[in-house]
């Protein structure tokens, strides 16, 4: 049965109400949640890191568009024959929202690596003015690029489990071995800096930092590990590594939180750097590397 505000109208929710709504239908579409499956608020609200209230409005507008059900002093529930869509909620979506559904689509094979602005105003409804400034933000973000004469498409990433798996077990050859390269030294001032840097995130996991700034912060720590090495083809191996993992950091950001665990094995090598403990720094970021490979987003 579904909830008295089965017609409520997506103009009387927040914008905040209605992304969570679509990110949510969104699952429900791919099959991540399952029909019959529990919608725990609790849960939901720790996955998309705001209060319940926002959840239980998104719920009672994704119960008015049929994808879930109230039952009485039981809770609500995934609909039994879910649509095959996200429906609309409304014309308002938002460029960040536009970028969201973009990788999602992306990552799950929805949308093709390459495509045109008139495909995307078909498929996604979204304003021109809208679209613009989603493709500027992707763009900028050097997640997408213009093809030549005609359309975008995505930028190159890894884009199959296989190479997924093939890109971390090189960059632990990579990493690590930097680590152990005769000409490493450490540059104090940069650690200190970067410490402060992943300790502020960690001292404070809900501020609102982009999926951007969160991979600039990684790709420089790794980038700083391969530049004291000292070797130059060391650098630009990872620099290129960082450049393709890009798109699925993105993706991964979407998908869930995941930089406190990341900041803090980062701040665990910085201190045995710190210490001059080289061979355990090596350790530490095997480990790291290992436990990441098992964060990444799988297609």
């Amino acid at each position: 049965m579904n909830s008295p505000d089965s017609t409520a109208d997506a103009s009387n929710f927040s914008p905040l109400q209605v992304d969570l709504a679509r990110r949510i239908s969104q699952r429900i579409v791919n099959g991540e949640l399952q029909p019959g499956q529990h919608l725990s608020e609790n849960a939901l609200a720790d996955e998309f890191q705001v209060s319940r209230t926002p959840v239980r409005k998104a719920l009672q507008l994704i119960a008015g568009h049929g994808l879930a059900d109230f039952r009485a002093q039981e809770g609500v529930f995934v609909t039994q024959t879910p649509p095959q869509s996200v429906p609309r909620f409304g014309d308002n979506i938002t460029s960040d929202e536009l970028c969201r559904q973009m990788l999602d689509d992306y990552a799950h094979e929805r949308l093709p690596i390459a495509w045109t602005e008139k495909d995307l105003l078909e498929r996604y409804g979204a304003s021109r003015s809208v679209l613009t400034k989603a493709l500027v933000q992707l763009a900028s973000d050097s997640l997408i690029e213009k093809r030549k004469g005609h359309g975008w498409r995505f930028l190159p990433s890894m884009n199959t489990p296989d190479a997924m798996s093939e890109s971390y077990r090189f960059r632990m050859i990579i990493e690590c071995g930097a680590i152990r390269e005769p000409g490493f030294r450490v540059d104090p001032v940069q650690l200190a800096r970067l410490r402060e840097a992943h300790q502020r995130l960690i001292d404070h996991p809900n501020e609102p930092l982009g999926a951007a700034e969160l991979f600039a912060l990684n790709a420089e720590f790794h980038e700083m590990i391969a530049r004291f090495s000292g070797n130059r083809f060391i650098l630009q191996a990872v620099q290129q590594q960082n450049q393709m993992r890009r798109l699925d950091e993105h993706v991964a950001h979407l998908r869930g939180p995941w930089h406190v665990v990341s900041c803090t094995e980062h701040l665990q090598i910085i201190d045995a750097l710190e210490k001059g403990d080289f061979d355990w720094a090596a350790a530490l970021m095997q480990r790291h590397l290992t436990q990441a490979r098992t964060r990444s987003p799988q297609r």
